[in-house]
């Protein structure tokens, strides 16, 4: 199988086994042809006339004919022969090819005899592969077989017990026989004979599961076994455009009547900071979450990560990265036409009066938001929006479900949204307790609201702890308790952290301190060795691992970079750097919450890449779906 340097992007590590090193080949047919065009003076004034290298390699002509010719012990070797070809059985291991270069011992001869060695390991590499194949899809025929007739057996026993089971047999014998005289012309005809049995086997499963799954309606099984790919729609496109251009024209009127009224230097610039601000940036955060899910669809789908099976998506419900930035750009217009509003209502002397309207203009976006992801009509991507809800309830009542994949990947999203927490306990302190007319609170003075300040920041890293403990209770994986306690240290650190915010002094920042180092180093680790597989040292990549999808490798190491940077983020609160003479003490702690959102963001790509190529927290990576019954060959046996 040929594998060029333009398909290294699409590499499907499934089938890396079958790709020939043409590269290497290449190579050293380079060397044969440069000695002889070293010697070519000499050969040409040699008396005895030599065969040139392409007459002489004539590479394996034509499979048929060559193994037909070939077949059995060698003949004796005609002037223009070169090579031989034998098919080679050793008791105890698999057959193989062997070429015999019948002119070793001329000049050159060497390299030559160094090219046909490469040259069958290579084949053979290919032959041995299909072989395994073949024998896989054998296995995994006579299975489904199995599995059909107890389907079948069980839904007639279950409809109409008196009547007989109907069972499926199928007659592999062509198959067997190609598979006991492998010959080269076998890899001529093996894509054939495979296309052919797949394809029976397709027909067979579809016709019985519409006579007795969908009552013999065709159209309502087919619907079921095939459902419609999801289609790409131009509107799509043209909505995609029109709200991005809006909210680019949005940001500009803002930015001019920020420059127009001074704000930056406005007495009333803290108040804004510490009232309004908070409320929108929460969208701020959903908005950029999005656009880097949004970029994670798409790199996943140009390097190929199975990531709709992975996540169990219902095939043609899957959002694609435009329907994503689509829903981003329109929340993003909504959010910044509320603070143009917001800004436009208290420049206007008509309308500087309604207070109360234009403190509201936060709420009513959350309110609408709320409304439409709970939203029961089938309308804005209900599906997506329902699975999301369900994989968040799954995420709240974490210690009652088996956990799947989804569930702990949302979790891990929302422990990169903890500012986004504390922006809704803000809505409700403000919107409830405090006097919003006249932009006062009283919220950080609130014995109460400080202690959900810690409560809401530990929340989803204590939905990760239950999650790990579940899968433990499982599994029985000690390397679930492992991560239970990094989750652990990061409760810790997280309490520690809020606890220097709130209160201050020198013993709590060194505690925090601690904490937070101990916990970032565990976490650093954990995203880099475990989550995305990196670091070996004796991988065939040096520090990264064996099979990877992107190209270059660089941009894993950049990526290693920016995680353990972008981890260090909370170095600020520590530290107490709070307060920059350009930056609002509130925008630096939305800063950093973005900046963790986009380390999440880079980590979403590469522990679903890891994901896909090694099943390393053994979800659903591959393309074989487990079966639902167990079948036993010694009980089958003894009741037939």
């Amino acid at each position: 199988m040929k594998f060029g340097k333009e398909f290294v992007s699409q590499m499907v590590p499934e089938w890396q086994e079958a790709y020939m090193n043409y590269n290497f080949l290449k190579g050293l047919l380079k060397d044969v042809l440069r000695f002889r065009q070293q010697n070519m003076l000499t050969a040409a004034m040699s008396a005895t006339p030599r065969s040139s290298l392409k007459r002489r390699v004539s590479l394996y002509r034509a499979f048929s004919g060559l193994t037909g010719r070939y077949r059995g012990s060698p003949r004796k070797n005609n002037e223009d022969e070169a090579i031989l070809v034998s098919a080679v059985e050793e008791e105890g291991s698999e057959g193989h090819y062997q070429t015999m270069f019948l002119m070793s011992s001329e000049a050159g001869g060497e390299y030559e005899l160094v090219y046909f060695r490469r040259l069958d390991e290579e084949f053979n590499k290919v032959v041995k592969f299909y072989k395994g194949k073949v024998e896989e899809v054998m296995r995994e025929a006579e299975e489904l077989n199995k599995q059909m007739d107890a389907l079948i057996a069980l839904r007639i026993k279950v409809e109409n017990p008196p009547v007989g089971n109907c069972l499926l047999r199928f007659s592999f014998q062509s198959l067997q026989g190609m598979h006991r005289r492998p010959t080269w012309r076998w890899l001529d005809i093996f894509l054939e004979n495979l296309l052919m049995l797949v394809t029976k086997l397709v027909e067979r499963v579809e016709a019985t599961f519409i006579k007795h799954f969908a009552n013999g309606n065709h159209r309502k099984g087919m619907d079921i076994l095939r459902p419609k790919a999801k289609r790409e729609r131009h509107r799509v496109t043209y909505f995609l455009g029109f709200f991005s251009g809006c909210s680019i024209a949005l940001v500009v009127a803002i930015v001019v009547i920020i420059h127009a009224r001074d704000i930056m230097k406005n007495p009333g610039r803290a108040l804004y900071m510490d009232n309004i601000f908070p409320l929108y940036s929460l969208f701020g955060f959903i908005v950029l979450h999005m656009l880097m899910y949004s970029a994670n669809i798409y790199f996943w789908r140009r390097y190929r990560v199975n990531y709709t099976f992975i996540f169990g998506f219902k095939q043609g419900t899957a959002l694609g990265y435009r329907e994503v930035l689509l829903l981003s750009s329109a929340l993003s217009v909504l959010t910044l036409g509320g603070v143009l509003s917001n800004l436009d209502m208290e420049m206007d002397e008509r309308t500087k009066s309604f207070k109360a309207l234009t403190e509201l203009v936060p709420l009513g976006i959350v309110i609408v938001l709320l409304l439409i992801i709970f939203c029961p009509f089938n309308i804005i991507y209900r599906s997506s929006r329902f699975f999301f809800i369900q994989c968040a309830f799954h995420c709240i009542c974490a210690p009652l479900y088996k956990v799947t994949l989804p569930d702990f990947f949302l979790a891990d999203q929302l422990t990169s949204q903890v500012q986004a927490f504390r922006s809704l306990e803000f809505y409700v302190c403000y919107y409830v307790w405090g006097n919003f007319k006249t932009r006062s609170h009283k919220c950080p003075e609130s014995k109460v609201f400080k202690d959900f300040y810690l409560v809401v920041a530990v929340i989803p890293y204590a939905f990760r702890l239950l999650q790990c403990f579940r899968r433990w209770v499982d599994e029985k994986d000690p390397s679930h308790v492992l991560n239970g306690l990094k989750y652990f240290s990061t409760i810790a650190a997280v309490v520690l952290r809020t606890a220097n915010e709130l209160q201050g002094g020198m013993i709590w920042k060194i505690m925090a301190a601690a904490s937070s180092g101990i916990a970032t180093i565990a976490n650093t680790y954990w995203d880099i060795v475990i989550d995305w597989g990196l670091l070996r040292w004796n991988s065939k990549n040096p520090w990264l691992r064996d099979k990877l999808l992107v190209p270059s490798k660089s941009v894993y190491f950049i990526a290693m970079v920016l995680n353990v940077i972008l981890r260090l983020a909370w170095m600020q609160t520590v530290m107490g750097i709070r307060d920059f003479p350009f930056m609002h003490r509130t925008a630096l702690v939305a800063v950093v919450a973005c900046l963790e959102i986009i380390r999440r963001g880079i980590w979403n790509f590469f522990r679903l890449e890891n994901e896909h190529l090694n099943n390393v927290g053994k979800y659903r990576a591959f393309k074989s779906v487990p079966l639902p019954f167990n079948y036993d060959d010694n009980y089958a046996s003894k009741h037939a």
